[in-house]
């Protein structure tokens, strides 16, 4: 099979397509020909050095996947043969073929294209445990979201507001709030013209916000938790602006918050299969009715992972970007 391979640590042009085994699934998993991947930030990390591949992990990039099940390992019983499905995979799925958890994976919604479910396991799924498991956002809360034009952003945006949420964000321009606002988002605040955290308190009235998403960190951690609720939940994603900040941590205590964090990648078997399941019986309805969608900013064939890379590393992108990886055929046959 034709696959994108890291030759080394460094920018988007280490990303080179060469032939690889086509992997044999394990025990529970299924394999599938993909379709089209996702592009995520931590495939750039992982590009770069940055973010280690765990020792069970297919060492090639792309953590979700759409595509059609042509095997099945030991004991997989899930998935028939022919079944169209999307994928949270353990890395592989810039690739022709990537093995998955037959847990992991969820049935395509009806009318969404192969390119559009791509777009949804890795992101949808991180939102979800984070925001709703984790952090527990309910109706009538206020929520604030960092970086609402990026994938991330866009999806808690929509999932946010589809369960009865107030929607705050913050975006670079104001293409990208105009964007945001277009998702649903309540109030986008345009970051490099105003003052956020001052914005936040005024539109609260003073409150701050029930549930806060980060994915920025560094100099904003502070800002967040001073724009924190009483009893307000803040979870930390990924660091664009670094691990490390000072922070007074008596606004923790006075107000009573809940500072926490995770990544999707290391969580165990179990452990996403919970994820998952949530997911499917909460949020999938919506995917299904058509009242919350991936937004798809540009695709890129395999070949040219390293454009999409050069694109994600601009955040010029509002939404996702998806690599297409089946030919022609494939995609029609698939259709």
């Amino acid at each position: 099979m034709h696959a994108i391979t890291i030759e080394t640590p460094g920018g988007p042009e280490v990303l080179r397509i060469s032939s690889q085994a086509v992997p044999t699934p394990g025990d529970r998993e299924v394999l599938v020909r993909v379709a089209a991947a996702g592009v995520n930030r931590p495939d750039c990390l992982q590009r770069l050095g940055r973010y280690p591949v765990p020792p069970d992990a297919s060492p090639l990039p792309g953590l979700e996947i759409a595509g059609e099940v042509v095997a099945a390992g030991g004991s997989a019983s899930r998935w028939r043969l022919g079944d169209r499905v999307m994928a949270l995979t353990h890395g592989g799925g810039y690739a022709e073929y990537c093995n998955a958890h037959e847990d992991h994976c969820l049935p395509i919604p009806t009318g969404m294209s192969l390119t559009e479910a791509a777009a949804i396991p890795e992101t949808f799924f991180t939102v979800w445990y984070n925001v709703f498991m984790r952090c527990k956002l309910r109706d009538g809360e206020t929520f604030l979201v960092h970086g609402g034009s990026s994938g991330i952003g866009s999806t808690a945006i929509q999932l946010a507001k589809a369960f009865g949420c107030v929607v705050i964000t913050t975006a670079g321009s104001d293409e990208k709030c105009r964007f945001c606002e277009n998702l649903g988002a309540d109030r986008a605040i345009n970051y490099r013209d105003e003052d956020w955290q001052q914005i936040v308190g005024n539109y609260t009235g003073g409150r701050g916000v029930d549930v806060l998403l980060d994915m920025v960190a560094g100099p904003y951690m502070q800002k967040n938790l001073d724009s924190m609720a009483r009893d307000g939940r803040y979870v930390i994603i990924a660091f664009l602006q670094g691990p490390v900040a000072e922070l007074n941590m008596r606004v923790v205590v006075a107000k009573r918050l809940t500072l926490t964090g995770s990544t999707l990648r290391p969580q165990t078997i179990e452990e996403k299969t919970q994820i998952a399941k949530s997911f499917a019986e909460n949020a999938l309805p919506l995917l299904e009715s058509g009242a919350i969608a991936p937004t798809i900013y540009e695709t890129f064939a395999l070949r040219d992972a390293a454009l999409a890379h050069e694109l994600m590393e601009s955040s010029r992108h509002m939404g996702k970007i998806v690599l297409t990886v089946a030919d022609e055929s494939m995609k029609k046959e698939l259709s």
